[in-house]
């Protein structure tokens, strides 16, 4: 069997870093490393990691000494780097058990190119989707019905055991040196949130085969680190529930993350029913907006290489109070408009428009904007609703965004 290197970043979840640990050592080939970083933990996880890693020789330990959270975008790389010491790791969540023959069926399927993921069987605490499956065998460790699951396990081999699909989610298993060579996470998303679209976009677009095995599971209870922060819980009526109970810190950090994400792709995350990504392509596109305000501004500058406005915007205080968000160079991008001079020649593609006409409605034409020129779109000028579009060079950009450059 081929030896599997387990990346587990954690963050005060001790219980669930406890019992995801167990299941590993005890259904799994006990060879199988497990990397584990403790991210400024306050609930004893750095000591449990030290005591763990006396007894288990297959174990490798680091800590983040804080004070600053640095999020599993960071230390997945970290612990893929400087850790692991096989030649496939596992990108694994601290809230996932792993079921018998997970390695099994990995080493059935991976070679050089290849991305292998798991199904997951979780509880009912996000919609349903048919790329996992909705059971409930508890929501916290204490309450794990572990022989429920295992005998479903029995059943559901025989159900699925011809099935293959090409939806990818952790966790997943790569050759170390696939994931080296398109340089791992980016840190844009740091801590955390929309870096495993970002790689996943990047697999894709590097040609490797992403392969889903229904024969490989995981009962994963989702999100105990900084989204869901008190656990999961359960109404009078026994019925689980999560809405609406996400942690301010993650919720700022999401809105960050999916900014810089338009910021870099173009587009929001796109992926078919299955978890497959489907990436528009990526064009060089200049905004020059009349009558913008300071929140249009905000609105609607990921959403382009370059945005002209006029000068009754502040753009040095949209530069202040943005840039410790993202490490694209704002000043670069949020420009006043030149005086005499054909803006509409500075890009592949311009777009121009009145933005105190944008509606609900319109700005959806915005997020459209890579699938209608890559449908369309044609050399010259065009015009629909508010919009005036002026398309110089259809070019796209999506495969330089391949490789992240640190």
């Amino acid at each position: 069997m081929k030896l599997i290197s387990f990346i587990q970043p954690s963050r005060s979840n001790l219980k669930y870093l406890k019992w995801s640990y167990e299941s590993i050592r005890k259904n799994l080939n006990p060879e199988h490393e497990i990397c584990m970083a403790d991210d400024f933990s306050d609930d004893g996880t750095w000591e449990w990691m030290q005591e763990i890693a006396k007894t288990d020789p297959y174990v490798k330990i680091h800590r983040n000494d804080g004070p600053e959270r640095l999020g599993h975008t960071i230390l997945y790389d970290t612990l893929v780097n400087d850790y692991a010491t096989n030649d496939i790791v596992m990108i694994y969540h601290a809230d996932m058990y792993a079921c018998p023959e997970l390695d099994t069926e990995v080493d059935k399927l991976i070679k050089p190119g290849t991305v292998v993921s798991m199904t997951r069987i979780e509880p009912p605490l996000h919609p349903p989707g048919p790329e996992k499956v909705i059971k409930d065998f508890g929501i916290e460790p204490e309450e794990f019905k572990e022989d429920n699951l295992l005998y479903y396990l029995n059943n559901a081999k025989m159900m699925y055991r011809d099935k293959i699909t090409e939806g990818i989610f952790a966790p997943w298993a790569i050759y170390k040196s696939d994931f080296q060579s398109i340089g791992g996470h980016d840190p844009l998303f740091a801590p955390q949130s929309k870096e495993d679209s970002d790689i996943f976009n990047r697999f894709v677009l590097n040609g490797y085969k992403l392969i889903q095995t229904w024969k490989g599971f995981v009962y994963h209870m989702t999100c105990r680190g900084s989204r869901f922060k008190d656990g999961a819980k359960r109404n009078p009526e026994g019925q689980v529930f999560m809405k609406n109970r996400e942690s301010d810190e993650w919720l700022q950090q999401n809105q960050r993350s999916t900014r810089n994400f338009i910021r870099k792709w173009g587009h929001m995350v796109k992926h078919d029913t299955m978890m497959k990504p489907i990436i528009p392509p990526k064009y060089d596109i200049g905004f020059v907006v009349h009558n913008i305000n300071y929140d249009l501004l905000y609105t609607l500058e990921p959403w382009c290489s370059k945005i002209y406005i006029e000068t009754d915007v502040p753009i040095i205080d949209y530069i202040s109070n943005e840039q410790k968000n993202t490490s694209y160079n704002l000043q670069s991008k949020v420009w006043y408009m030149p005086e005499n001079a054909a803006v509409s020649m500075l890009h592949d593609i311009i777009v121009e428009f009145d933005a105190s006409q944008l509606t609900e409605e319109n700005f959806q034409f915005i997020t459209q904007i890579p699938e209608i020129i890559q449908d369309s779109g044609e050399i010259g000028a065009m015009e629909y609703d508010i919009f005036k579009i002026t398309i110089n060079k259809i070019k796209t950009y999506e495969k330089e965004l391949i490789i992240c450059k640190k």
